[in-house]
């Protein structure tokens, strides 16, 4: 039976993982930015200084929520640039990197176009739940390894990668470490200082738009005494690592996006940001989402269970269920999810993330990712505890009837 249509105005969103909502209170701080206070913040007037002041102010809270120094902190265009300045900014020809197999696109394309320009890359692979071995990377380093780039947590899983020990292994070594925590900036205590846990990060990436920002601006951490080389040839902004004219409404609203997200994460986010009130609100609310759907439908399972996973995310695999076919089936009755990466919706071959996990290629594309935001609400829980499973059902009975029709086909063909 057909899932009766959904009025359009009731959509339901949970693929926060490729993008979350503005916030309201976040556009609230951008606005006067785009209208009345547009000055460039080079600019020595008084419209140019208030955009400076704005700048500072934003990138002071986005250092506290890092506990890192304002003055390493580097404004960027978003996750991609951020993942490029990283790699490029402190390898060169001769040097060798060490990468996951796991990794975001951007850092994976970017390690490929370094290995051909003369820098040796090694690719680590993951176990069954995704986790990239600290053992495993002990066993590849080398004497001239410049850079580990390891990601926070997984964009497609959610899965945290055991980062403390992984840069502590690579500090010791020698070598630089980088993390994309694009995916876990904003939902995970992340302590940069100098004596925290993290320590041995030297580079650490951020996006707006993952965390209630606007798409277009976003972050790189480079800890005091890395040198970086510019991407970008130009003026002196930003300590002449990133060059080109601040994009000032956009690092306000990246700036209010982080002291919401500071007081999300200590469960005190008060009426001045909006959703969900802590990670555990959240994580229960996934929780419930996933556990009723492997009750309500047979041969489905979590890559990537029973580990530590971002408190949003979960990865869902229904046997005998096309994802795409699925992921469309649910948008024309008003849910969004997806079937892995935005960055490579549409491609014909499954995730690499979830194939480095061992899943059969036919697992990995019966996999959608389901990723709630902080606006999500229990009763868009309870919707989706309907929808999905009334979806798979409808295409199990569409896959089975087709191959009991192919079937018959073939017992007729003449031997």
């Amino acid at each position: 039976m057909a899932i009766a249509a959904r009025p359009p105005q009731r959509r339901i969103y949970m693929d926060a993982n490729a993008t979350t909502p503005l916030l309201p209170e976040v556009f609230d701080a951008m606005r006067p930015f785009l209208l009345e206070n547009f000055g460039n913040a080079s600019s020595i007037h008084q419209q140019g200084q208030r955009a400076r002041s704005a700048v500072d102010k934003a990138r002071n809270t986005v250092a506290k929520l890092l506990n890192a120094k304002s003055s390493e902190i580097v404004f960027t265009s978003g996750g991609t640039e951020s993942d490029n300045l990283a790699l490029f900014g402190v390898v060169a020809s001769g040097d060798h990197i060490i990468t996951s197999a796991v990794e975001h696109h951007a850092v994976l394309h970017a390690a490929e176009e370094l290995a051909k320009r003369g820098v040796d890359v090694t690719f680590l692979e993951c176990d069954a739940s995704g986790l990239i071995a600290p053992a495993a990377l002990t066993a590849a380093l080398r004497f001239n390894t410049r850079l580990v780039s390891i990601m926070f947590a997984n964009n497609e899983t959610g899965v945290i990668q055991p980062i403390a020990e992984l840069a502590a292994i690579t500090r010791a070594h020698g070598a630089l470490f980088h993390s994309d925590a694009v995916q876990g900036a904003g939902k995970l205590d992340i302590d940069l200082s100098p004596d925290g846990p993290l320590a041995g990060i030297d580079l650490l990436s951020a996006s707006g738009h993952k965390m209630y920002a606007p798409q277009g601006i976003g972050v790189l951490f480079v800890r005091h005494g890395v040198k970086l080389a510019p991407l970008f040839h130009g003026g002196t902004h930003e300590r002449q690592r990133r060059a080109g004219t601040e994009n000032v409404a956009g690092i306000v609203a990246l700036g209010k996006a982080a002291e919401c997200a500071a007081a999300w994460l200590s469960g005190n986010a008060g009426p001045e940001c909006a959703g969900t009130e802590s990670p555990t609100a959240l994580a229960e609310l996934r929780d419930r989402l996933e556990q009723g759907l492997l009750q309500a439908i047979p041969a489905s399972g979590v890559n990537g269970a029973g580990h530590p996973r971002t408190a949003n995310t979960t990865n869902v695999f229904f046997d005998h269920v096309d994802a795409e076919s699925l992921v469309i089936t649910l948008d024309l009755n008003g849910l969004s999810v997806s079937g892995g990466s935005a960055c490579q919706s549409g491609a014909s071959e499954p995730s690499h993330v979830l194939t480095a996990m061992g899943l059969a290629p036919a697992k990995a594309r019966a996999s959608i990712r389901i990723s709630l935001s902080r606006t999500t609400t229990p009763e868009e829980i309870d919707e989706a505890l309907r929808l999905i499973p009334s979806a798979v059902s409808q295409l199990r009975s569409i896959s089975k009837s087709w191959k009991a029709a192919i079937e018959s086909v073939d017992a007729l063909a003449p031997a």
